[in-house]
């Protein structure tokens, strides 16, 4: 993945130093799989994509439930580190370094694919075509989680944006440790979705505020669930 699309702090300091290989899914991944996975299809031959899957703690989840899994990471401390869990516990994974805007994989064949919190971390222009790459892979009525984040999350300042809200040198906030992120709002949520036949099914902003630590200030994002049309 080129340092254009994958910013290198996430393999420098952050995956690399051991921080943030969670080992453990996220509940919303856990939610929707288990809400949204085709009935019309055998668990074992039910295909799963996570694009920027980081240390496979969400496909872990779904490979034990008997998920055919598959993860993409431009970090490769994250992806042997998923390789690693995986062969030790015996699990079926493919974990590639790459990049989830030119996805290696053929048309139509996943059925669900997965973004949690990834996608935001990549200016506007590529996270619309890390989701077009996330439609082509997925199967017609294939499902795709989307988490991103809002303009209303305390580390977005206008001040900081590209004009397209993305902020290179974030400081402030949760995620002052991720350097560079893109907040969204509703024009920018419909150009990411709106260049391909998705059919949306929730779209949910979730908005946090911790009172106890007032440096955390507001966290703020969106949870996209969306469909395959035609």
């Amino acid at each position: 993945m080129s340092q254009t699309i994958f910013n290198p702090h996430w393999e420098n300091n952050i995956y690399s130093q051991n921080q943030q290989l969670n080992r453990y899914p996220y509940d919303s991944v856990v939610s929707f799989v288990y809400r949204f996975h085709p009935r019309n299809i055998p668990i074992s031959d039910t295909k799963i994509i996570e694009v920027g899957c980081g240390s496979g703690n969400n496909l872990w989840f779904a490979a034990r439930e008997g998920f055919q899994v598959s993860g993409i990471d431009g970090s490769k401390t994250a992806i042997d580190f998923a390789k690693n869990r995986f062969k030790e516990e015996k699990l079926s994974g493919d974990f590639i370094v790459g990049d989830f805007t030119n996805l290696p994989y053929e048309d139509n064949h996943f059925q669900i694919a997965i973004d949690r919190g990834s996608i935001t971390c990549v200016p506007l222009e590529y996270g619309i075509k890390a989701i077009e790459e996330a439609y082509r892979v997925l199967a017609p009525g294939g499902l795709f989680f989307s988490n991103l984040y809002s303009v209303e999350h305390t580390s977005f300042t206008e001040e900081e944006s590209d004009g397209n809200g993305f902020c290179a040198n974030i400081t402030q906030g949760t995620i002052r440790d991720a350097k560079a992120t893109c907040f969204y709002n509703e024009e920018r949520m419909k150009k990411a979705f709106g260049s391909r036949e998705w059919v949306i099914l929730s779209k949910r902003k979730i908005i946090d505020h911790d009172f106890i630590n007032e440096s955390y200030g507001t966290l703020a994002q969106w949870i996209v669930i969306a469909r395959k049309g035609k």
